[in-house]
């Protein structure tokens, strides 16, 4: 049985889909230490990529994230959206740019985004959770003063995007207790200015707040890789010492997630990994079963 195979069993055996057969205990016996350890942990999950954009993708996703639920996680959703934005902006002819792995924005982009990551992406995943059979809630950051957002210190050349100075866990805390939160990555500051907002730094000042047990950054990737060129050259494990030698010299898009682990795990999170979000089930493979398929940053 290849991994993607055995991700869909655990996901039917799990979800009360599947016959119950020799290979399906197997599986089970497989994933349920990892159960064991994890009940009652929150794991902090950046939503991005194929993974958001692939009809299929975006209905195991959903079904994972509800498994993990059900069999006593707490899962706390972050979202961007970059694609999508991007699209909307090349529709009303707004120019779309990027320096270092950051969308460049004025009120006018910060606007589109808002309207893209809160009023489609984020009410279409609430609405897939709740399908699947989970109560999920939608957020941004300006909810309930989620997120304390500054400018970025290079806002002369991004303009409107920001970096969250604090997360307030007691409104994540109290939804998460009997719904999902799923976070659209917006902001404001204390002068009610919006701010665009690295969905996965989001998700690494979430995870540090939270002190969660995992932050999975979903991507386009099978990792982080030593040649960007050659998936085969995959990193599986790493240390945060290891990537803070190198971060300025990462490139892409890349450098904010490597950044944003660093972040998660210096602020207090377990574990962060960057997965491959095109493969279906890749969530459950990682968390459930005993071989890695992306790369594991450790303190």
């Amino acid at each position: 049985m290849d991994s993607q195979d055995k991700a869909k069993q655990i996901s039917d055996t799990i979800g009360g889909g599947g016959m119950l057969d020799d290979e399906n205990v197997n599986v089970l016996l497989e994933a349920l230490p990892y159960i064991r350890e994890f009940h009652g942990k929150t794991v902090v999950i950046k939503y991005g990529g194929a993974a958001m954009r692939d009809e299929s993708l975006r209905q195991a996703f959903a079904d994972d994230v509800v498994l993990l639920k059900y069999v006593g996680l707490n899962p706390v959703i972050i979202h961007g959206g970059g694609p999508e934005i991007t699209k909307y902006m090349n529709r009303m002819g707004i120019e779309v740019r990027f320096q270092h792995g950051l969308r460049v924005s004025d009120a006018e982009t910060v606007e589109v985004a808002k309207m893209v990551l809160l009023g489609k992406l984020n009410a279409e995943l609430v609405s897939r959770l709740n399908r699947a059979g989970s109560s999920a809630v939608g957020l941004s950051g300006e909810d309930g003063g989620l997120f304390e957002v500054s400018p970025v210190e290079n806002a002369a050349e991004v303009g409107f995007v920001g970096d969250i100075e604090r997360v307030d866990i007691d409104v994540l805390n109290h939804i998460s207790e009997d719904y999902i939160p799923v976070i659209a990555s917006v902001g404001s500051d204390r002068d009610g200015n919006s701010y665009n907002i690295n969905a996965d730094e989001a998700a690494g000042k979430v995870a540090a707040a939270l002190g969660a047990f995992k932050v999975v950054f979903l991507t386009d990737v099978v990792g982080w890789l030593r040649d960007p060129d050659d998936e085969t050259s995959r990193i599986s494990v790493t240390s945060v010492a290891e990537v803070e030698e190198v971060l300025g010299s990462i490139s892409g898009g890349m450098r904010p997630k490597m950044s944003a682990c660093v972040n998660a795990i210096r602020g207090g999170a377990q574990n962060a990994y960057i997965i491959d979000g095109r493969r279906p089930h890749s969530l459950l493979l990682e968390l459930f079963t005993d071989a890695g398929i992306g790369t594991m940053v450790t303190p």
